[in-house]
């Protein structure tokens, strides 16, 4: 095992920039997850690490060494393809050896490296099957096999799970989590799944635009993101955001005062009408009571989801200046909403979340 050090690495195809300075260390053995919007780069890179596509500038290293220009099959790097990449003329057994022949393993040491992955995996019983013979799920086994069987320095993945369906999708990310508390194996995950990223990872690189985002744990990116880019991607549903004016003691949206949001240890300076915009998870927003600042909101769409019920809708404008501005909240689903409802909403100020509406950077 070896940790992978990432020193202003850049990626540029043409004049195309796929990824710019990106810079972070991944300790041996953590679990690490790449996520962020389709072509934004975390794909290339994790392509770069692999060896598959060459360093335009910086430098990478795994372990001690540097491997700007060492070979990919000389990395001691496994990487799982969305795709499984099987070989469609192997049986299972011979799939799962294959690294290990190439790399002049013993026979018997081979056959026995084959059976103990084959037993975790649950896949013994499909040993002398052909790929074209197998489901989805268990082709995917297959593939993570043979990479775990050569007992890499890292383990690299880009989207396994995205193919398969949503069950089978949640079985097979407990299993590679287990495996890899298991192996203890320096893994990178690629995956635009936010489920996959908040359950597996020990940290998340978020990414956009072939930059470096936000680097944390799943829950500081959840409660603590650095700008309105993590704040919106990470979570579903996505961080509410509302335009709203500072009125000298705390915040109206679309003319409606609310709560202010708890006061920090350094309170950001703020002059009366300056504008923010406020983030706030839709699970700390609630139903008002009579006495208390709330804001109007109209319903527009009523998603069930057993034991909760998500509520899409908007804060109506209240002036001729003023846009409706979309928000989404949980409720019980004994309150039944119906398309066309007004409810009184509150905003828990202690959840509140402030960012600059020009730069997107979070406010103190």
């Amino acid at each position: 095992m070896a940790r992978v050090r990432l020193d202003h690495i850049t990626q540029q195809f043409g004049k195309t920039v796929a990824v710019q300075g990106v810079t972070f260390e991944v300790p041996d053995g953590e679990f690490w997850v790449m996520v962020g919007p389709s072509g934004c780069g975390k794909s290339t890179l994790l392509r770069t690490i692999a060896g598959l596509a060459p360093v335009t500038a910086g430098d990478l290293f795994i372990g001690d060494r540097c491997v700007n220009n060492v070979p990919a099959r000389q990395r001691d790097v496994a990487m799982v393809f969305q795709n499984y990449a099987l070989y469609p003329h192997m049986t299972v057994a011979q799939n799962l050896s294959f690294g290990l022949r190439m790399r002049g393993v013993p026979p018997a040491e081979q056959a026995e490296q084959v059976r103990q992955v084959a037993k975790s995996l649950s896949i013994g019983h499909l040993l002398d099957r052909k790929p074209r013979q197998l489901s989805g799920g268990q082709q995917q086994r297959v593939a993570l096999g043979r990479a775990i069987a050569r007992r890499p320095q890292v383990f690299l993945l880009d989207e396994p799970l995205s193919n398969l369906d949503a069950q089978l999708r949640d079985d097979t990310r407990a299993e590679l989590k287990q495996l890899h508390q298991r192996f203890g194996i320096t893994t990178l995950y690629v995956t635009h799944d936010q489920v996959e990223a908040m359950t597996l990872s020990d940290r998340i690189v978020m990414l956009d635009q072939g930059q470096v985002q936000q680097i944390g744990t799943p829950d500081d990116l959840y409660r603590q993101p650095a700008n309105q880019r993590v704040a919106t991607f990470i979570g579903n549903p996505p961080m509410g955001i509302l335009a709203a004016s500072f009125d000298g003691q705390g915040f109206r949206v679309n003319g409606h005062a609310i709560a202010p949001p708890a006061p920090t240890s350094e309170p950001p300076t703020l002059v009366v009408n300056q504008v923010v915009n406020l983030g706030i998870r839709p699970e700390h927003i609630t139903p008002a009571f009579e006495d208390e600042p709330a804001l109007p909101f109209v319903v527009e769409v009523v998603e069930p989801l057993g034991r909760e019920t998500l509520i899409r809708g908007v804060v109506p404008a209240h002036r001729d200046c003023d846009m409706p501005q979309p928000l989404s909240c949980f409720v019980l689903p004994r309150l039944r909403p119906t398309p066309g409802d007004r409810l009184r909403l509150r905003l828990d100020p202690n959840h509140l979340l402030m960012f600059d509406p020009g730069s997107g950077q979070r406010l103190p």
